[in-house]
């Protein structure tokens, strides 16, 4: 692979986007000759992964905001009715 990078960068680099073990293991037994399809495959796969994750998080926290945007405007509608 033409990537101006260390075995060990890659590794760190991987490990830091919460690849697994197995999935880094499997990155780097990818012949060379093969990094450039089989190896953007994988990360692409792993990255369309990450992004499924972050939209559900958000769907989650858009939920928890709409409650809390809720109780706030309840809170709000008691106390000017108490005033």
């Amino acid at each position: 692979m033409n990537v101006p990078y260390s075995e060990t960068q890659i590794v760190q680099n991987l490990k830091d986007a919460g690849c697994t073990d197995e999935f880094i293991q499997a990155f780097l037994t990818i012949p060379e000759q093969k990094k450039v399809t089989d190896g953007m495959k994988l990360l692409q796969k792993h990255r369309r992964f990450l992004l499924d994750n972050t939209h559900e998080w958000e769907k989650k926290i858009d939920c928890l905001d709409y409650l809390i945007n809720r109780m706030r405007d309840n809170e709000n509608s008691v106390k000017e009715r108490t005033q």
